[in-house]
């Protein structure tokens, strides 16, 4: 006689273990999905708190003298100026590359004083890291940068940049390039903006690799950068 699988004890303890394994694995099953349903919620905020995708900044084919000051600061700090191509010429803007971006313009611009390279080192453009705590709008923006390719962000999509602002002055600022557009970090606000909502005129910024930058259509090229 062939011996059945279960006995009767067998099968009066699956009757009651049997629906009691149904609801754990259901309840794990609704668990798994309210989880990714919550993990899919949280994606969603941090991409609406980026800024809208917007276009890049317009180059032109021809090239721009560097300032005199960018001149000897690259003398003095050949590895700041060298470009690898092999480098992302852009970045993601994920939301924690968007706050990395927003936390160190906040940090550095709350770390130096500002001072005219005139009153500070006794010339009129001095590009330098503001290592003493104090210097003007290039030194806020060497630092920043810096900062962050010490994060990990590649050099090549940090462009040192240098416009005419709204009373006609030269400034410098930092353009960072990402695959939602160009964004400016500037000692002058805390809010990382894209470079049409800034008010500057662009001039030229730092090309992809040798001495020459990259124009960008401004209306005229300042011999130096201003001091604050």
């Amino acid at each position: 006689m062939r011996r059945p699988l279960f006995g009767r004890e067998d099968a009066r303890v699956l009757s009651r273990t049997i629906p009691g394994l149904c609801v754990a694995l259901g309840l794990a099953l609704i668990g798994s999905a309210a989880h990714t349903r919550s993990a899919q919620s949280q994606t969603v905020s941090a991409l609406s708190h980026l800024p809208s995708i917007t276009q890049p900044v317009a180059v032109r084919n021809m090239a721009a003298r560097p300032t005199i000051g960018w001149v000897r600061f690259c003398e003095q700090n050949p590895e700041e100026c060298a470009v690898d191509l092999s480098e992302p010429a852009t970045i993601e803007l994920a939301p924690k590359v968007w706050q990395t971006l927003v936390r160190i313009n906040r940090q550095v611009n709350g770390s130096i004083k500002a001072a005219a390279d005139k009153d500070h080192w006794g010339v009129e453009d001095r590009w330098d890291f503001a290592e003493d705590g104090y210097g003007d709008c290039e030194d806020y923006q060497l630092v920043k940068r810096r900062l962050l390719v010490e994060a990990g962000f590649p050099r090549r999509a940090l462009r040192m940049t240098v416009v005419i602002d709204q009373v006609g002055d030269g400034h410098a600022v930092m353009m960072v390039r990402t695959d939602r557009g160009d964004y400016i970090l500037d000692n002058r606000r805390n809010s990382v903006l894209p470079w049409h909502q800034t008010g500057y005129t662009y001039v030229k910024r730092e090309a992809d690799g040798g001495s020459a930058w990259a124009p960008l259509g401004g209306v005229g090229s300042p011999a130096a950068t201003a001091g604050r």
